[in-house]
């Protein structure tokens, strides 16, 4: 049983598939065959089966691979500590997030750090939701992921950063656009843009309506907020996004409002890792130097009075 051997199988587990593995680790598939055939030999047990789709680890197999994996993770951070040791100020912090997180939330923070440690490098990895990098930071090697805070997740330590009020985008000649906030009532079947109902915000955003009793309609849902912005100034429906920092208001057209909605929870934004106490300093300086950034008061301040 080689480490090897491990960390194809972890991997094979989590993509449900020999194949997809192959090809990420260009080999052929009965490489990948082969490491498992070893594991297979030396427990005695079989730990995959084949189901109409890719395959599936067995009852044996599960235990392996949540043993395996919490294994990987910690060799592969002792490892990048001493690195880090060896090489004084350089190393890599790695980060998964969204698509649109960087400009939203670590803009400021990476011209910050990168000029405190000129050597380090900071490497992105994107993901569709908080799910996905909940999911890549078990998997791999990476330190750090920016997700929508929710509930409890195993093997992962989640820390709010920031709590984001929510607002409602309306183009400048909607009847609702010179208001000073939206109420709760304002909602009930109005015709939005919505977010994923998978993901994190989507969820919690649900959730706050059913509470509520707000009963909205959607011809359009989109993957991200900027893209929800854009589409409720299109005129395709009125768009509840966070106020996040730097949200941006599109100079063309009839112009955007943001109006605050006081009756909805805010949402909360932070890191989750898979251990604080084990994360790398430069990580860990990293993840400081984004809250402290978040924690600074923005230039303006989303609002009714918002206009291109």
């Amino acid at each position: 049983m080689t480490l090897d051997d491990l960390r194809v199988f972890v991997a094979v587990c989590r993509a449900g598939s020999l194949s997809a593995v192959a090809r990420d680790l260009a080999c052929t598939q009965s490489a990948v065959s082969q490491h498992v055939k070893r594991l297979e030999r030396e427990t005695g047990m079989s730990l995959l089966e084949r189901q109409p789709r890719g395959v599936a680890p067995t009852a044996a197999g599960h235990i392996l691979c949540d043993a395996a994996a919490d294994g990987i993770a910690g060799l592969d951070r002792a490892l990048r500590r001493l690195g880090d040791l060896a090489n004084g100020e350089s190393g890599t912090v790695r980060i998964t997030t969204g698509g649109t997180t960087v400009r939203h939330f670590m803009a400021e923070a990476v011209v910050s750090f990168r000029r405190r440690y000129p050597k380090v490098s900071l490497e992105f990895r994107t993901e569709t939701s908080s799910r996905s990098c909940f999911d890549a930071l078990l998997a791999s090697n990476l330190d750090l992921a920016w997700i929508t805070i929710g509930g409890p997740v195993r093997g992962i330590e989640q820390r709010p950063v920031v709590d984001l009020p929510w607002v409602l985008a309306v183009r400048a000649d909607d009847r609702l656009a010179a208001r000073s906030h939206i109420d709760s009532s304002d909602l009930d079947r109005i015709r939005l843009v919505r977010l994923p109902p998978n993901s994190t915000s989507g969820t919690q955003l649900d959730a706050a309506f059913a509470e509520l009793g707000i009963r909205s309609g959607s011809d359009t849902s989109v993957a991200d907020w900027d893209t929800a912005l854009l589409l409720a100034e299109l005129g395709l429906g009125h768009a509840v996004v966070p106020a996040v920092p730097g949200l941006p208001v599109p100079s063309d057209g009839d112009g955007l409002r943001l109006v605050p909605i006081p009756a909805l929870p805010p949402l909360s934004v932070g890191w989750a890792v898979r251990r604080w106490d084990a994360l790398p300093p430069l990580a860990r300086t990293f993840a400081d130097t984004v809250a402290d950034s978040c924690a600074r008061p923005p230039l303006r301040a989303p609002g009714p009075d918002i206009a291109p």
